[in-house]
């Protein structure tokens, strides 16, 4: 009976003692715990205060990808080119980059598969945009990018300093795959877009606020969201195929400006590893931040 009473006390002096150590050495003791790869980008924009590990290195973006198209859908609408209730023909059928072939989606692999029972008919833009980003929609996606173009998107990138992303295709294209053409990113480089987005400085300040909304209702939210306390506001993205894991967010504390955490796995033999370890970190991070937060509260009010 003592024995039972002890085990949970030990637990929670563990954690405690865990939580006073720097943000830094707990993420990395998370991540090279884990097992696999794992590359962190985080910045709070009330403090300044950055840590990253392996920020540069280049990973498959996955559906992260479908941040940056989103960003160069909104570009397209606020010069014009474009409108948001625009109607786009729902197809399924798309050209290879690799070689020009067609290709198709496969319903059971997809986030959203409803989507594919609107074939044959058209999808106001913003809905599809919507579907890629809250549902992960694979079939809204190659739709979306290849209405504005691959390398629109790159251009983007590039002006918001994120050098390092590579966008090239839609989903699925299995012969671009396996000739090496493939998105790609860094942790750095998600997290400069999503500061972009929730400084306001993505496309517009309407456009961005836009953007925060539609990532605020992701549907995918067991990464970095289920790290946070209950009912914490997130704008987040996840992606995932064989043996890769990311989410990336903008994080929004009570009363202070939101903090931006990437974090990016792979080679792991089991999701749910990952997942777990991406879920780790995001609250390591949430701990250091509130901490912070309520040292300089109390520091203010002596």
């Amino acid at each position: 009976m003592r024995v039972a009473r002890i085990i949970p006390i030990l637990f929670f002096l563990a954690s405690c003692a865990s939580s006073r150590l720097p943000l830094s050495d707990r993420v990395e003791r998370l991540a090279s715990n884990a097992g696999f790869d794992v590359a962190v980008s985080f910045q709070d924009l009330e403090t300044g205060v950055a840590y990253e590990r392996r920020a540069g290195e280049s990973f498959h973006a996955a559906s992260t990808m479908k941040v940056p198209v989103m960003l160069a859908l909104f570009e397209a609408i606020s010069r014009g080119t474009i409108t948001a209730d625009q109607q786009v023909p729902v197809r399924n059928e798309f050209t290879s980059i690799a070689d020009g072939s067609k290709y198709v989606l496969e319903r059971g692999e997809d986030g959203d598969p409803e989507l594919y029972d609107e074939i044959g008919r058209t999808v106001a833009l913003e809905e599809l945009m919507r579907r890629m980003i809250v549902r992960s929609s694979n079939l809204a996606t190659n739709l979306l990018i290849e209405f504005v173009g691959a390398p629109k998107v790159m251009e983007l990138m590039r002006s918001l300093g994120a050098s390092d992303i590579r966008i090239l295709r839609g989903v699925e294209d299995e012969k671009a795959f396996a000739a090496g053409l493939n998105n790609t990113t860094t942790a750095h480089d998600l997290m400069l877009v999503l500061r972009a987005i929730a400084e306001q400085k993505a496309v517009t300040q309407e456009a961005s606020v836009a953007m925060e909304n539609i990532l605020s209702a992701q549907e995918f939210t067991e990464g970095i969201p289920a790290g946070l306390p209950p009912g914490t506001r997130a704008a987040n993205k996840t992606g995932s195929i064989t043996k890769i894991y990311h989410d990336a967010a903008i994080v929004y504390p009570s009363g202070r400006k939101p903090y931006i955490l990437a974090v990016l796995t792979r080679g792991f033999d089991d999701q749910k590893k990952a997942q777990r370890v991406v879920r780790e970190i995001s609250t390591a991070v949430w701990q250091d931040v509130t901490s912070r937060s309520n040292m300089s509260f109390r520091k203010s009010t002596r």
